[in-house]
């Protein structure tokens, strides 16, 4: 495997290297204070990595650093990854974004909507519109993240058995199923909550294919692309390189995960059901692939996963209206800084450059990972980023809007 390395000088391509230096000076604070384990940061323009760097440790206890190999749980930045999959199926005609969930998990045929009540006694009507795949891809479909903590909805979801990830004793289809039983918490298609909508993409994915979804990312995403560090699962062969999980403490600071003993041992474990929510490990050198690949609108070496307008298709804005997160997201979403970014098939996408406030071009398209995760795509500037660490929750600090300014206060041509 070729190793992951700077491959161009950054004046070559437009960048100032004293002022990328700033973004290494700045994150290194975050090790010293205690903010964060330690961090890769990766910074590619016309398709050459122009910045590399790493910092602090990939298990404290240990005193083992963060390398350009170090495994990291990516979490929900598995979500593009499923949709480049439905999207895949998509182009060889295997079902139309209107066709109703249904008929793949016939379970989800007849919904409700909540409408009142508590989780003990919730009030409900039935669904005015069927949940279709779109809804899935852009998290309309009105299903909710058990870890939420913000609506009676959230309890279902947890006395299901979904108190964090997947339910341990059910398979993917069983899931979806329990999902399917859960009042939803607004009519498809009228409003945006993140969601367990992927997980059910996930499974539509393993329908409409016939293959199971970890058969279906090794064989037609990842061996493609040579993205042989991405899994479900961590081979005991490369126990050494993973990175332990830290959560954050009322200070901020990181701690060792208190559920990490757990979490790492069913790391090098087949998952009953697989995530196509936020199941994936990967490695720096893996996603900065498949951000390649998006960047060149479906085609990386030879290997072509989809068609450069479908590519296109999906990273624009695709809620109701032309609606920004800010406006149309429920709970937590709606506090942070989404103004002026609309949601793809599987990506925020920036519509409007100055109404967040922060540095990015528009057409941007991005996401990242409840450890802290975060990569973005900005064609304008043909310009990839990568940001890999292991810090739970991913709201703990403000990263992703000050690697923005960083990287982009650096491009100067």
């Amino acid at each position: 495997m070729v190793a992951l390395e700077i491959e161009v000088d950054p004046g070559e391509v437009g960048f100032d290297p004293a002022r990328l230096q700033r973004i290494d000076q700045h994150f290194e604070n975050y090790v010293t204070t205690g903010k964060l384990p330690g961090w890769l940061a990766l910074v590619a323009r016309r398709g050459k990595i122009a910045h590399l760097s790493t910092h602090g440790m990939r298990d404290v206890e240990s005193g083992k650093p963060v390398e350009t190999d170090t495994l990291f749980r990516i979490y929900s930045m598995t979500k593009p990854i499923t949709s480049v999959a439905a999207m895949m199926l998509y182009e060889e005609g295997a079902f139309e974004l209107t066709d109703p969930v249904s008929d793949f998990i016939p379970s989800f045929a007849d919904l409700s909507v909540y409408t009142g009540g508590s989780a003990r006694n919730p009030q409900t009507r039935p669904a005015t519109e069927p949940m279709r795949i779109w809804h899935l891809l852009t998290h309309t479909a009105g299903l909710t993240y058990a870890f939420n903590y913000l609506h009676p909805l959230d309890e279902l979801h947890r006395r299901a058995g979904f108190e964090f990830g997947m339910a341990p004793d059910l398979d993917l289809a069983a899931c979806c199923d329990a999902w399917a039983e859960i009042p939803l918490l607004f009519d498809p298609g009228t409003r945006w909550n993140y969601s367990v909508a992927t997980d059910v993409l996930g499974r539509v994915v393993e329908v409409a294919s016939g293959q199971p979804l970890d058969e279906f990312f090794r064989t037609r995403i990842l061996d493609p692309l040579g993205m042989a560090d991405t899994g479900f699962q961590v081979a005991a062969s490369d126990a050494d390189r993973l990175a332990s999980l830290y959560a954050a403490d009322p200070q901020g600071k990181a701690r060792l995960h208190p559920k990490h003993e757990q979490m790492y041992d069913t790391a090098f474990q087949p998952p009953k059901a697989p995530s196509g929510g936020g199941g994936l490990f990967s490695s720096a050198r893996d996603y900065h692939r498949f951000t390649q690949m998006l960047l060149r609108r479906g085609e990386l070496d030879g290997v072509r996963l989809l068609g450069a307008r479908t590519v296109d298709f999906m990273t624009r804005n695709h809620l109701p209206g032309g609606a920004d997160l800010e406006t149309l997201a429920m709970g937590s979403f709606s506090e942070v800084a989404n103004a002026g970014k609309g949601f793809g098939l599987g990506f925020s996408v920036v519509d409007d450059p100055l109404a967040a406030k922060v540095l990015s071009s528009k057409g941007e398209f991005a996401w990242g990972g409840l450890a802290s995760t975060a990569f973005w795509v900005d064609p304008a500037e043909d310009l990839t980023v990568l940001f890999l660490t292991q810090l739970m929750p991913s709201s703990t600090h403000p990263i992703r809007p000050y690697l923005h300014q960083l990287v982009y206060q650096a491009l100067v041509d």
